[in-house]
């Protein structure tokens, strides 16, 4: 999981709280993991897999690269993804011209799955501009795979404000990781064409 709060660690992130359920719903699938949050390393920007001293999106990469199921998980601002997003998503870039070593794009047979939290409308929107990204550079995004929570319009309460989850977000969360863990172990198993 990358999470694109803008929190840096410790300080609490409902993305790290909806993320970790996510996490928690893939495990029920037998897919371990770990996350990272992305604001916590220094990604320089660019599209290129390394843009030299200091930057530290190739040890991120390298991550992505072995992994078979991404959550990329988002907080909603002013109705968009984070600019720490957008950061990961202007890395992933450089995957477009990248190949492996029977000459298929890199994140091809990678499963990515849309997290959006917040305290205003834009999930839908935001979920959109992840999965058409995330499938540009290659990944692929199974069927119901987004998951979000925004509250209510104008209020304060955060995700992980709530007394419990609500019904419709547990529910996504569990068809996200099925759909997700069964996708990756047919594309383990057949890959892509080349």
């Amino acid at each position: 999981m990358i999470n694109c709060t803008l929190k840096p660690a410790p300080r609490p992130s409902s993305g790290d709280l909806l993320g970790g359920q996510v996490l928690a719903a893939l495990a029920g699938h037998d897919v371990s993991s770990r996350s990272l949050r992305a604001v916590d390393h220094r990604i320089l920007p660019g599209v290129e897999a390394d843009m030299g001293e200091g930057d530290a999106w190739p040890a991120i990469r390298r991550a992505v690269l072995d992994a078979d199921i991404i959550v990329l998980v988002t907080p909603t601002w002013l109705g968009q993804h984070s600019s720490v997003a957008q950061r990961v998503l202007e890395r992933l870039d450089a995957e477009l011209g990248a190949t492996d070593d029977a000459g298929r794009p890199t994140l091809f047979d990678k499963i990515a799955i849309p997290v959006v939290v917040g305290n205003e409308d834009g999930a839908h929107h935001i979920t959109a501009i992840l999965a058409q990204a995330l499938g540009d550079v290659g990944f692929t995004v199974p069927a119901q795979a987004s998951v979000y929570w925004n509250g209510e319009a104008m209020q304060k309460t955060d995700y992980r404000d709530l007394d419990s989850i609500p019904e419709p977000v547990a529910a996504a969360t569990a068809t996200a990781a099925a759909n997700a863990a069964h996708l990756a172990r047919l594309l383990r198993a057949e890959p892509y064409p080349v």
